[in-house]
């Protein structure tokens, strides 16, 4: 498979997604949104979007354009898609933090721009979905990966549909779904689905991946991850017929959505225990940054899966459920994440710049793309944000918060330089850096490989994939 049949936008969806997540945390930081406005506050639910659909998703988005075509060894599908997908969504979002700074009284403008948001976000996903799905098609389902995200894919339609249906009802455009009880009874399961679902599934079945190929651990058990793949789909199903039974006009009790969350905690536990099996029989002894992070994220996510359960079923306070949720989305999905970025960008610029370069002289080692230490300095700034920001939501502190949020922040921006530097080749030994016409661009597309007459281009399905 060329270099060509992946995705060009993948470092785009990177750039955009990092954006977003420090604009979020710089309103955290200013004081906007909770705690120092109520959980379903419109300030809340801007910086909510901001780092779920802004942040979260679009990571998520640009990287399964490029791991899917690898892992079914097939060309990306609809490939010319990737940066109106990107733009669309953008696009909506932007639309949609418009129509919550209207509920919030920043601005006048009309509230119609919810449900075009609405509109906009669904279409991008959808042909994101259309996207994945087609280059998966049925082999990929053969694999345990492409089942979690097919999963992963169902779940954000139905979050993206029950989503769409509260934009129109803020919008009073849909006063029939007002009726019937969505808002705001619905707004935990919408919440499941997106979280729970296309974000954590994904995330399970991504990290099945990447962690036995970063660790050159053998996969788990198949029976083993079918077992954490049943109990999130039992939760997304649980969670999918509140959502349901609130349309009916019915209502679903407190026990619908404790089954759903109970059973995601189960999934999220046993995926643990199998990355903790990852780590234990990996043949790497030496681990690499991108990794000794994870196992921060792991643990904020044995530590939430394991007390958000009780917390919700008997009836803990609102700041202990933030809490919670906050050490699941920063500490276990965003540490997740931003760890393998530093994984995943300098081995794609690796490709990029050293790929056709092999075999016709000395090119670096991955790892030589990052600063190391400097690298570690942010992740550790970031985590420690997280549990400073977990404590301080949980005992009430929101000055405090703020503080822990601004480390995050100084994570983030830190750890962006330090991928920016990584794009520039800036800490590879000078001799062994490409011609400045040749070297990697940051954002845009890669540049087509120069033909020689002596050589033959290389494509990367003669190139040892492993990191």
């Amino acid at each position: 498979m060329p270099l060509a049949a992946h995705s060009h936008w993948t470092m785009t969806f990177f750039a955009v997604a990092l954006t977003l997540l420090a604009g979020a945390e710089g309103l955290m930081v200013a004081g906007i949104g909770y705690p120092a406005t109520d959980l379903a506050a419109p300030e809340s639910l801007v910086v909510v979007h901001l780092v779920v659909i802004g942040w979260l998703s679009l990571a998520m988005s640009g990287a399964l354009l490029q791991f899917v075509p690898v892992l079914v060894s097939r060309p990306l599908a609809f490939a010319p898609l990737a940066l109106p997908v990107l733009v669309t969504i953008v696009v909506g979002l932007a639309a949609l933090v418009a129509g919550f700074s209207v509920l919030a009284g920043w601005t006048d403008w009309t509230l119609d721009l919810m449900p075009v948001a609405g509109l906009l976000i669904t279409a991008g996903f959808t042909v994101l979905a259309l996207m994945l799905a087609g280059t998966m098609g049925g082999a990929g389902l053969v694999q345990p990966f492409g089942r979690f995200v097919a999963v992963g894919l169902a779940s954000l339609m139905a979050a993206l549909a029950s989503g769409t249906a509260f934009a129109a009802i803020f919008a009073g455009r849909a006063d029939w779904l007002a009726a019937a009880s969505l808002l705001p009874e619905g707004t935990r399961f919408h919440a499941l689905l997106g979280l729970g679902g296309w974000l954590g599934l994904t995330a399970f079945g991504v990290g099945y991946r990447l962690f036995a190929m970063f660790l050159l651990s053998p996969d788990p058990p198949r029976r083993r991850m079918a077992a954490v793949l049943a109990c999130g789909a039992i939760a997304l199903l649980a969670a999918g017929a509140g959502l349901a039974a609130l349309g009916a006009g019915l209502d679903p009790g407190d026990l619908v959505e404790a089954a759903a969350v109970g059973a995601l905690a189960l999934a999220a536990l046993l995926h643990g225990r199998d990355v903790v099996m990852l780590y234990r029989v990996r043949h790497r002894k030496g681990l690499e940054i991108n990794m000794r992070a994870s196992i921060g994220a792991v643990a904020a996510l044995g530590i939430g899966a394991a007390l958000l359960p009780p917390a919700v079923l008997f009836g803990a306070s609102e700041r202990v459920v933030a809490a919670l949720v906050f050490l699941l989305v920063f500490g276990w999905l965003s540490g997740l994440t931003l760890a393998q970025l530093v994984k995943i960008v300098s081995f794609m610029t690796w490709l990029e710049a050293y790929g056709g370069q092999i075999g016709r002289r000395r090119v670096p080692q991955v790892g030589a793309l990052v600063a190391m230490p400097r690298t570690a300095i942010w992740l550790a700034l970031h985590f420690a944000g997280v549990v400073a920001g977990t404590l301080a939501l949980a005992i009430g502190a929101a000055g405090s918060f703020r503080l822990a949020i601004l480390a995050c922040l100084a994570g983030t921006a830190g750890l962006a330089v330090e991928l920016v530097r990584v794009r520039r080749l800036c800490d590879v030994e000078p001799s062994l850096r490409p011609p400045v016409d040749a070297r990697t661009r940051i954002l845009l597309p890669p540049r087509p490989p120069r033909r020689t007459d002596d050589a033959p281009i290389t494509t990367t399905h003669q190139l040892d994939r492993r990191p």
